[in-house]
């Protein structure tokens, strides 16, 4: 079930895996051109590829979608249901405030929204240098909390704990799943990290109508 295109998977597997998830979907997802930075932008006005990390839709049925293997997919809504984002949020992403855009992208009152973090490789998994660590701690102090020593030059960083902080940094309150570890998991989940070269799974998220 690879839906990615550009992992080196057979074109003509990944259509028919893309055709099978899109005949559960009200539209064709609004695949972006993901590129660990904080690009925004508004589902219902992709028609091709563009390069961004997150999409915002507030029409019914237009499908905000992101691809993921280890970095953090985060799906959000307001509590009302107007409207609805994805955003791909690996270390890079993070740091360069993609969630941050995305809440601001969306245009209601932060306390208001609920995020749900997706499965990504976890805190006891993912092993980053000195210089990840330093990049967050010059933004925000707090997120040294978030990185345990491994041994010298090598810290264990925790990617749910690193978005949550950013979320909350912009009001946000409400948080669900954030659980599981794709690296750890190999029977249900893909893990760049884990196998080098590995499919990609979708995290998706859209509106209904009342």
């Amino acid at each position: 079930m690879n839906i990615g295109s550009a992992v080196g998977d057979t074109k003509e597997n990944v259509f028919e895996n893309r055709r099978r998830l899109e005949v559960m979907l009200p539209s064709p997802p609004r695949w972006l051109r993901q590129v660990h930075g904080n690009r925004v932008v508004h589902a219902e006005q992709v028609r091709n590829n563009v390069d961004a990390d997150a999409s915002v839709a507030t029409a019914v049925g237009a499908v905000c979608a992101v691809m993921c293997a280890d970095c953090v997919p985060v799906l959000l809504c307001d509590r009302s249901g107007q409207v609805v984002a994805a955003a791909h949020a690996g270390w890079r992403g993070l740091c360069a405030g993609v969630l941050e855009n995305t809440v601001q992208a969306m245009r209601v009152p932060k306390g208001d929204l609920l995020a749900y973090l997706g499965p990504a490789i976890g805190p006891k998994k993912f092993e980053v240098g000195d210089e990840v660590r330093a990049a967050f701690v010059k933004s925000d102090s707090q997120a040294a909390s978030c990185f345990q020593t491994l041994r010298e030059g090598k810290w264990l960083a925790d990617l749910f704990m690193l978005a949550q902080q950013r979320l909350r940094s912009v009001g946000l309150t409400a948080f669900y799943g954030a659980k599981d570890c794709t690296y750890s998991d190999p029977v249900r989940f893909f893990s760049h990290r884990r196998d080098k070269v590995t499919g990609r799974m979708a995290a998706l998220i859209w509106l209904s109508e009342l």
